[in-house]
């Protein structure tokens, strides 16, 4: 009887192991095989952001301006000088510094103004959103607009439209977004068509978007600098589409064109323009510097601009780890997108996607 009962518990205790280990093994086996990958290229994102901050800490402390001179005043002695230093922790070591920092940033606190002595935070929520709001305009006009422009291209190539569009985008994309800026204020805000109003003079109290009238210029420029990228890129995937095996495959078993077109060519051919769109994102978040200097908008670029002349350090330093954690993210969504929609490398991840 006890052997009889040492067996069973053996037994027992066998099928309890091997049911744990199936349960893992089914919990293995449901697990996709991309989200090892994604969670590495989450976590390289995160180090990159704060490899940056590390830059962009160093950076601004080597600028040519004493914070504790600047904020009070040139005729402040040089004792009072070094106690506020001491105050502001300035006479500790840069890595003390950093930590304290960057800290404070990731609970959201980046410090206070040295011009306003307003919190950095609230100083540019506003112009971050007008910012956003300009940059979201021209994506929604320019994304539905490059997949149709490159998809009617491509199945018209080398024709005189195709070659003449073409080589106008070519001519168009070498021109600086300042200098097309400047050409739209003196063709649609001057004495030749004065449309549009020349300055961004947006109220601070009122959404952008409920006072698209300023928006309209700074928009254009940004479309018209961006556009002709997206459209070659995705007329060259469309291409590329439309010349390949299985495309000649299914011509041949008789499909339609319509079917051709829609069911087979302009599905593989949008996931190559899903990086593209993600690049053109990052020129725009760039390329609204430029923009918004130029017709004053009141949005992160102008303030960089501001900051920078008055060496407002911790507005530099949270404008400028903000505009590159926003590329690092768009980046980031496009691989995720890319993998999600790719069927080979969802599968491979680690070896094609990386």
């Amino acid at each position: 009887m006890e052997s009889s009962s040492k067996l069973a518990g053996h037994w027992s205790a066998s099928a309890t192991q091997a049911s744990d280990s199936g349960k893992r093994a089914g919990l293995t086996l449901a697990l996709p095989a991309w989200l090892g990958w994604a969670l590495k290229r989450i976590a390289s994102s995160l180090l990159g952001i704060i490899v940056i901050s590390m830059l962009v800490f160093a950076a601004t402390q080597v600028l040519p301006s004493d914070p504790a001179r600047t904020i009070l005043g040139p005729e402040a002695t040089e004792d009072a000088v070094q106690v506020f230093r001491e105050k502001l922790g300035l006479n500790q070591s840069l890595i003390k510094q950093y930590w304290q920092w960057i800290s404070r940033a990731a609970q959201g606190d980046w410090g206070h103004s040295i011009d306003s002595n307003m919190p950095v935070t609230q100083l540019i929520a506003g112009r971050v959103n007008n910012s956003l709001a300009l940059v979201a305009s021209v994506l929604v006009l320019i994304v539905p607009g490059s997949l149709i422009a490159g998809v009617f291209l491509a199945l018209r190539r080398d024709g005189w439209l195709d070659r003449t569009l073409v080589a106008s985008m070519i001519a168009l994309k070498a021109i600086p977004s300042f200098a097309i800026a400047i050409g739209l204020v003196m063709l649609l805000a001057t004495s030749v068509f004065s449309i549009f109003p020349a300055v961004s003079l947006l109220d601070p109290n009122r959404s952008a978007f409920a006072q698209p009238q300023f928006m309209i210029l700074p928009a254009l420029t940004l479309v018209v600098a961006t556009m002709p990228y997206l459209v070659r890129l995705v007329r060259g995937a469309m291409i590329e589409v439309l010349d390949a095996e299985f495309i000649t495959s299914a011509r041949l078993r008789g499909l339609s064109k319509r079917v051709l077109i829609w069911q087979y060519a302009i599905p593989n051919a949008v996931i190559p323009a899903i990086q593209a769109i993600a690049l053109t994102t990052s020129v725009l978040l760039g390329g609204v510097l430029v923009v918004e200097v130029v017709f004053t908008y009141p949005g992160i670029g102008s303030a960089l601009n501001a900051a920078v002349d008055i060496r407002d350090i911790p507005v530099i330093q949270a404008i400028v780890v903000f505009l590159a954690a926003s590329v690092m993210t768009v980046n980031l969504i496009a691989d995720l997108a890319t993998v999600l929609l790719t069927p080979r490398l969802r599968t491979r991840p680690g070896k094609e996607a990386a």
